[in-house]
């Protein structure tokens, strides 16, 4: 907790609900990509499952499980670890073994992470001790990273394919979600044994039922920020920070206590940072604080950790 914060004893104790048609995102190239996942699951030894560390449990797309892993190996890779406290990952583990016995937390921008590094080995040991079915008798081995959209899914093929073959990227990156469109052909991985591995397009859940669940996915830019609403984003943020006592937002956006209104924040921001819109009135032009820009500006604090490393499903732990 940030020191000379005055606690307010009015926050909010619930998030009131936005209509869910807000978060409806299940664009065509969606049900495409998870057509042709589909199809390419006979020639596929291994599902990795990336998702985002900030999320583990929020927004994991349950067809994954049921349409495209099936009996086939299955890692769960929890990317981004470099923005949650360290103390929440062995919680993490155990809420999720049973489900999950194998969970991998990398941070696919440090080229010399250890549970990138960890991924490949495991892959193979988990192929090697399984049934292999219409593939037994072939010499190479193939794996498939699934994931909703902008977890880090062709930044972990990236960085594998950089570490055993060391050559640069095979897959697009970006920092909006819905880089990858369509399954890619086969990406070497590994020359000795032969490992290849297929990218996918990040497919989200047709509905998110849970309106917290949608909010938080958007505020780890798995939804395209537009599509929900900047200001939207911005109060739910505001809302989980002042929840859970997290006041470092306090400091990092110059304001002397913690509020619990979103407006109030995002006019202060606009002022602070000139954020203002020149209005034409009767009497001529007037400024008005442009809260769209503000709130842009409170989710890219947040998202470069100027709030501090924060893990929203806290409360699913």
């Amino acid at each position: 907790m940030a020191h000379n914060v005055k606690i307010a004893s009015n926050f909010r104790s619930k998030f009131q609900a936005i209509s869910k048609d807000t978060l409806h995102w299940f664009p065509g190239h969606m049900n495409k990509g998870m057509k042709q996942m589909q199809q390419k699951l006979r020639s596929v030894d291994c599902i990795i499952e990336v998702h985002d560390a900030r999320v583990p449990f929020s927004g994991r797309n349950a067809d994954f499980k049921y349409r495209i892993s099936g009996i086939k190996p299955h890692i769960l890779v929890l990317n981004k670890v470099d923005t949650i406290e360290s103390k929440h990952i062995p919680l993490i583990k155990d809420k999720i073994k049973s489900e999950f016995p194998h969970v991998i937390f990398t941070n696919c921008k440090n080229h010399r992470d250890k549970g990138v590094s960890s991924v490949f080995p495991l892959a193979q040991k988990l192929i090697n001790d399984s049934e292999r079915y219409n593939r037994a008798n072939e010499e190479d081995f193939c794996i498939m990273i699934i994931g909703i959209p902008n977890v880090g899914k062709s930044s972990l093929t990236n960085a594998l394919r950089n570490k055993y073959l060391h050559k640069s990227g095979a897959s697009a990156v970006g920092a909006s979600p819905g880089i990858t469109r369509s399954v890619l052909h086969k990406i070497k991985m590994c020359e000795k044994p032969l490992f290849y591995m297929l990218d996918t397009p990040g497919i989200l859940c047709p509905n998110v039922d849970n309106t917290e669940s949608g909010l938080r996915l958007a505020l780890c830019n798995t939804i395209q920020d537009h599509l929900v609403g900047p200001e939207i984003m911005a109060d739910y943020l505001l809302y989980w920070l002042n929840k859970h006592e997290r006041f470092k937002y306090v400091k990092a956006l110059g304001m002397s206590d913690a509020s619990d209104n979103i407006l109030e924040v995002l006019a202060h921001i606009a002022k602070t940072e000139k954020k203002l819109l020149k209005i034409k009135s009767t009497e001529g032009y007037v400024l008005k604080p442009d809260i769209n820009s503000a709130a842009y500006s409170m989710i890219k604090k947040f998202r470069n950790l100027e709030f501090g490393k924060i893990m929203f499903d806290e409360d699913l732990l």
